[in-house]
């Protein structure tokens, strides 16, 4: 359905990267329940304004694959077994999704046809269409790339308006703000800017992608609410754009 007048909508078509860690709620490890539905009643909501909605999950809840290289595993390995984590999120999220009587589709970078679908633009985008929730996971297929790499190619190909980065702090800061609570935190930023932020935004690698195909980037806090917010164009977070007005304003 078409979002209510009282909700419009900034972004049409948006791609959510949320974090494994977004999936914990309260708990050092695994997947927290509430936490889920929680989040998936905010997405429902969103698809329910007439918002396309696609969803990057990483997997670092449950197993990271650089971690377990610095320890001694081979890398290509321990990205594999990370990619397989992201699938259980994925599912998770897809079930939550699914209860409340939300259509979706997982669509995986690794084939696995008995789990979910593989990734193919044309079917992502033709699920899209349709208002099915299109969840994202196994990164890229590839080992050696981050899910936020995965999230921004998706972005690109999928023909989102944005990309939204949901974190734990409230959008970008000029030094960690756990360490230093008076840091300054970014309401904007250009694509230059993020990238000398030292990985704090998104790994170069997605950065650059974002920049060539001038996608902006919204970092901003998972609390409950933010992603309606940000999705009705609230000024939340950080906003990263080359032409930061023109993404506020709507102007092309």
């Amino acid at each position: 359905m078409e979002a209510p007048e009282r909700f419009a909508v900034r972004y049409r078509r948006i791609l959510l990267k949320l974090s494994g860690e977004a999936l914990l709620g309260e708990q050092e490890y695994g997947i927290d329940p509430d936490t889920v539905s929680s989040i998936a009643r905010e997405i429902v909501s969103i698809r329910q304004w007439g918002v396309d909605v696609a969803v990057v999950v990483g997997g670092g809840n449950i197993f990271r694959g650089a971690a377990a290289a610095a320890r001694g595993m081979d890398r290509a390995t321990g990205d594999y077994m990370g990619m397989l984590a992201t699938v259980m999120n994925g599912l998770a999220l897809q079930d939550a999704i699914e209860k409340l009587s939300v259509q979706t589709r997982v669509l995986t970078g690794i084939e696995m046809d008995k789990v979910a679908e593989p990734f193919i633009r044309r079917r992502a985008e033709r699920h899209l269409e349709k208002g099915r929730v299109v969840i994202l996971v196994a990164g890229t297929g590839n080992p050696y790339f981050t899910t936020d790499t995965a999230a921004a190619l998706r972005a690109v190909e999928l023909h989102t308006e944005v990309l939204l980065k949901a974190t734990k702090v409230e959008g970008v800061y000029e030094r960690d703000p756990v360490l230093n609570p008076h840091a300054r935190k970014f309401s904007s930023l250009d694509y230059m800017g993020a990238l000398n932020m030292d990985e704090q935004v998104m790994d170069a690698t997605a950065i650059s992608l974002l920049k060539e195909n001038e996608l902006p980037i919204v970092v901003f806090n998972l609390a409950p609410g933010n992603i309606q917010r940000v999705v009705r164009g609230e000024k939340i977070g950080t906003l990263i754009a080359r032409d930061v007005e023109a993404v506020l304003t709507g102007v092309d």
